[in-house]
């Protein structure tokens, strides 16, 4: 049974919990990050060229300052170097000397820029990839119980947001904070020990920098939070609407559903706004501060030139040097905060991959390092005849614990057999289905059910549903063609099985109907066929799967007479030499079973033919015959 997460109700807000970042924090943050260790090479030479890159953006400030002094008159040791070097290039003039190793050093910062994007692109679309598609992996195989309480669109924000927090931690954040970190340690040492003066003024300005980063920080990251899961509660409002579309419009309710968005979008301004207002006053505040102290430094400066302790080509590369510092310590607050905002996308992230899921995935371009699985069962043992025994089965749903569905279940089907489930809503009929399939797991070890002798437990799970069919009430097919939903039942069958597939559930003929035959696109959810058609192309899928065990849920309750015949025909196809569970609320559609098993409070109260039960004047079908006939 999966854990319950942070994120199982979309009004709890994950990001509302303070990240800290501390060993046990970064400690899971890094668990993702292994996912990049197939492209270490690629990240280390990255790593290099961003050296590259750093080192040649402070010596601009020494080559400016060498410049400045030069335009004066004045030597100093790097224009000697510089000179030492030109010589074999036939450059005399100091100043064009300096141009010169000015562009020279701009082409490698450009050269060493351009290999270290490409390069720490390569590591993290390669490295997002991966994770998708083990996130992606990991969620397809959890329980039923998983996905009652996360709701999609929730999921599917989390997947766009969080996965995207880490593409921008590795693509760019990560390079911008060692650059700055480097900028700042490498800059402070730099000015320190040539301008030692000058240095210690600039830095007294620092504390208050970092007291104002850390206050503002608190309050942006926290909107910020706050904002983002707001998007995501927008984002659910509108996979939900467009998954239950044909609900909105059969209720009216386009319009209170775009209010309802719109409500939700202008929460996300309001707090977004209240957020900039905190990011403006840092920013000011951070402006004031910077060119204040470059203010103070000038003065300072000019008093010293004036004096005959400095050049003025020190003067100007010490004011370069703490721009860029005054730059790197700026960033760093925003960088902090987005370091905090990773570490919380990591641990969304890990919940989810953290949780048990029903079996692993033998796929071998899943990475699967590490799989957290309730099922390791290579062993595929065989489900020849389809002999099902359901004995003393108990259940409870996991998010209705309170609620004892099925109190004690005992039958048995022979294979070939067809038998049918009856009862009022929530008898448990839908649920004997599920647990057949092992969509929800036993939790009474006294209970059991079985396959041709085997527990199902001890059935790979996998290979147990490849051997069950199944046609629902209401017929989920995907958004691609005719073709692509029918061979969803065999992705390696021929034209020619699809065609005597959809044959034998009678869809042939509105198939050839349409100008594009099987290559007709069926909309999103099957929208654009009618249900009719839909349940034919299911029964098609199903014949194609070509199980040992078939389930009929509610298959014909939702259709026209015309159009049940027709499915009730295919049906009849489908059942042929297969062991058959029909769940059904029309009775007059399994008179012809073997056995008929009447559920009530989770109970088999009745079971015999149709012929026997009816003959029970005072029984439950009897009751349900009768007001059927009344209905009708």
């Amino acid at each position: 049974m999966a854990r319950n997460s942070k994120f199982n109700n979309v009004e709890e807000n994950p990001e509302d919990k303070k990240i800290k970042l501390n060993k046990q924090n970064f400690q899971k943050t890094l668990k993702l990050f292994r996912f990049a260790l197939p492209y270490k090479n690629y990240f280390i030479i990255g790593m290099l060229f961003l050296v590259l890159s750093t080192l040649t953006t402070l010596s601009f400030p020494k080559l400016a300052g060498t410049l400045t002094d030069v335009a004066d008159g004045k030597s100093n040791a790097v224009l000697v170097a510089i000179s030492d070097f030109c010589k074999n290039l036939n450059v005399t003039n100091p100043i064009n000397q300096v141009a010169l190793i000015f562009f020279g050093i701009l082409v490698l910062q450009a050269m060493a820029s351009f290999f270290r994007v490409y390069l720490f692109a390569i590591v993290t679309e390669k490295t997002m990839a991966d994770i998708r598609s083990k996130l992606y992996s990991k969620i397809i195989t959890l329980p039923l119980s998983f996905f009652e309480k996360n709701r999609v669109g929730e999921l599917v924000s989390r997947m766009n947001t969080d996965v995207a927090q880490l593409e921008s931690m590795l693509s760019f954040n990560l390079a911008e904070l060692f650059r700055q970190m480097a900028v700042l340690l490498i800059g402070i040492t730099l000015i320190l020990i040539s301008y030692p003066k000058l240095a210690l003024v600039m830095l007294a300005t620092f504390p208050l920098m970092i007291v104002a980063a850390i206050f503002f920080g608190k309050f942006i990251r926290k909107l910020s939070k706050k904002t983002q899961d707001l998007l995501a509660q927008a984002n659910t409002i509108v996979e939900e609407t467009f998954q239950a579309i044909n609900v909105v419009k059969a209720f009216t309710m386009e319009l209170f559903e775009v209010k309802r968005y719109r409500k939700n979008l202008d929460e996300v301004v309001v707090v977004a706004l209240k957020a900039s207002v905190f990011r403006g006053a840092f920013v000011s505040f951070l402006i004031f501060a910077l060119f204040g102290g470059i203010v103070f430094v000038l003065w300072y400066g000019a008093t010293l030139i004036a004096s005959g302790e400095m050049k003025t080509g020190e003067l100007v590369e010490f004011i370069l040097y703490m721009i860029f510092i005054g730059a790197s310590v700026a960033g760093m607050g925003d960088l902090y905060a987005q370091l905090q905002r990773t570490v919380g996308a990591s641990e969304r992230i890990l919940e989810i991959l953290e949780e048990e899921s029903e079996f692993v995935l033998e796929e071998k371009l899943v990475r699967s390092s590490n799989e957290n699985s309730t099922e390791r069962i290579t062993q595929k043992p065989a489900i020849v005849a389809g002999n099902i025994i359901f004995k003393n089965v108990q259940f409870s749903y996991p998010t209705r614990t309170d609620v004892q569905v099925l109190k004690s279940i005992n039958f048995e089907i022979l294979a070939g057999q067809k038998i049918a489930l009856v009862g009022h809503s929530g008898a448990g009929k839908s649920t004997i289905a599920q647990l057949l399939m092992k969509f929800y797991k036993l939790e009474d070890a006294n209970g059991q059910i079985s396959i041709d002798n085997q527990n199902i437990n001890d059935i790979n799970t996998p290979y147990l549903r490849q051997n069950i069919g199944i046609v629902p009430q209401e017929v989920i097919l995907f958004g691609g063609t005719i073709k692509e939903n029918i061979s969803y039942g065999k992705l390696s069958a021929t034209d020619a099985e699809i065609i005597e597939a959809a044959k034998q559930a009678n869809a042939l003929d509105f198939i050839e109907g349409f100008p594009e035959k099987f290559d007709t696109v069926v909309g999103e959810r099957g929208i654009k066929l009618s249900g009719g058609q839909r349940q034919r192309i299911a029964i098609a899928r199903a014949i194609l799967k070509n199980p040992r065990i078939l389930v009929l849920d509610e298959a014909t309750s939702s259709l026209d007479a015309e159009s049940e015949k027709l499915v009730a025909d295919a049906l009849d196809n489908l059942m042929q030499n297969r062991t058959t569970i029909i769940i059904a609320h029309r009775l007059a559609t399994i008179r012809k079973v073997d056995k008929i098993y009447v559920l009530s409070n989770g109970n088999i109260m009745e079971q015999g033919t149709h012929d026997e039960l009816f003959a029970q004047n005072e029984g439950i079908y009897n009751n349900l015959v009768r007001l059927q006939l009344e209905v009708n």
